[in-house]
This record gives C-alpha cells, structure tokens and sequence, in this order.
C-alpha cells in the first residue's frame, strides 16, 4: 500500500505540474524541498520524520503564492484550504492537551506546527473577509 500510496503522489504531482503553468513559475519550490532537508540533517531526531514535518510546514506556500498572485481562488480552493489551515491550528490544542496529561512536547513538531498556522494567518484573513461575506 506504502508503494501504491507514494506512486499515485508522485503522479499526482506530476500532473499537477504539468498542467498548470503558473506553479512552475513559482520555482522557489525546489528550493522549499532543499532547504528542509538541510534543516533536517542538522536538527532532527528521526531525519526522514524530521523532514516531512519540515516540509509540511512550508508545504502550502506554492498555493499560497498562486492565490496571492492571481488574486483569486475558487471556491472550493478556498474551503479546502481554511479547512487545512484550520485542521493544523487545532494541533495546538492536541500539543497542550500532550504537555498537560502526557507531560511530553516535541519542539520540533510545535516549531513546524506553529510557522505552518503562521503561514495561513494572511489567508485565514482574506477568508473570512471575503468568502464568508
């Protein structure tokens, strides 16, 4: 299943890629990928983990940026991204609730965690000013 999940992602991109001539010129992509996996050989505890936590964080910028420079989104773009947003900021509850009852915390997934919901404040933003209007 892990091999079946991996190949339909990479086609997936690959689509996603070549069917949409705005995302290559955002090709600050690569640099995205680069730049979390330098941080993750330098401060990690399981380096493939570290990584994909990394890259989560910073993941949605390519969309971000699409939406910033054409200005517009459809609709369904939109919720789908207020819902991703939103679904990472309740990870601040389940870090609390982990710290409280557990006593454990990861520094590493609150720091991604946190600059991840940062990312999506100027959307959250623009969300609930124009779609909920």
């Amino acid at each position: 299943m892990k091999l079946v999940f991996i190949a339909t992602s990479c086609l997936t991109c690959y689509l996603i890629y070549r069917a949409s001539p705005p995302l290559r010129e955002f090709q600050s992509a690569e640099i995205l990928v680069i730049a979390s996996a330098g941080l993750a050989c330098l401060i990690n505890h399981d380096c493939l983990w570290t990584f994909s936590i990394y890259l989560e964080s910073v993941a949605i910028l390519p969309q971000l940026f699409l939406i910033s420079k054409t200005g517009e989104a459809e609709t369904i773009t939109s919720h789908y991204l207020f819902a991703l947003g939103s679904y990472r900021a309740l990870y601040i509850l389940n870090w609390i609730y982990r710290l409280v009852v557990e006593g454990q915390y990861d520094v590493i997934a609150i720091a991604a965690g946190c600059l991840q919901t940062a990312l999506y404040a100027d959307f959250f933003y623009l969300y609930v000013t124009k779609v909920l209007k």
